[in-house]
């Protein structure tokens, strides 16, 4: 599956802090997969993932010894920007990024568990509307959910879906969901870890826009 495993993420150490460079290598292909999903209104995701990316790229680029972790990143910014702080710089960025990161998580896993819509089977509408519920809901005004509710009727079917995963390539949908689930492995180890410094930095904020 192409575009997964071009974006293949490395396993944690026992202590699960992340490796700031690794993990913007890892995360440089993400916002491709977004287009995968066809709609126009997925752009907004993917550019804000790429935005994101950007942001903490440059506070990294800085001072790779001092962020040399992710977490390095958080508490260094906590100590500099005082009561601003969570909602600034690349803990914000990061705040973010780890939602756009979830929505693909969710999905993925959703459609290798074999979650569909016994009426319409061949529709992916189910499992990314689990997706954006369990990530992204949450965090949007009613505008910006009335947008994302149509993106989800535009949503691919699902074999174009896994055909558009594979760039392409004649593969199985066997084998399409073995590489699913090796991509699944590392991807949200890091993902959840993430999510965990978060709630043990206190650096979680639940506004919408």
């Amino acid at each position: 599956m192409a575009v997964l495993l071009q974006s293949q993420f490395d396993e944690l150490p026992p202590d699960k802090s992340i490796d700031t460079k690794i993990f913007l290598e890892n995360v440089s292909n993400i916002p491709t997969f977004f287009d995968c999903l066809g709609s126009k209104v997925f752009t907004v995701i993917k550019s804000d993932i790429t935005g994101n990316i950007t942001k903490i790229r440059a506070v990294y680029v800085k001072d790779p010894a001092k962020y040399a972790t992710l977490q390095d990143i958080l508490v260094a910014e906590r100590e500099a920007h005082g009561a601003e702080w969570p909602n600034v710089g690349a803990t914000l960025a990061l705040m973010w990024l780890k939602r756009g990161l979830r929505f693909i998580q969710v999905l993925l896993q959703s459609l290798a568990d074999g979650e569909r819509d016994e009426n319409n089977p061949n529709l992916i509408r189910v499992n990314v509307t689990k997706a954006y519920e369990s990530s992204l809901k949450r965090y949007h005004g009613w505008i910006v959910q009335k947008i994302f509710n149509a993106a989800l009727l535009a949503a691919p079917y699902r074999s174009n879906f896994l055909k558009a995963l594979s760039k392409g390539e004649e593969v199985t949908e066997e084998d399409c969901f073995a590489n699913v689930r090796q991509f699944l492995v590392n991807y949200s180890c890091v993902v959840d870890a993430i999510y965990e410094m978060y709630t043990n930095l206190n650096a979680e904020l639940d506004y919408t826009v």
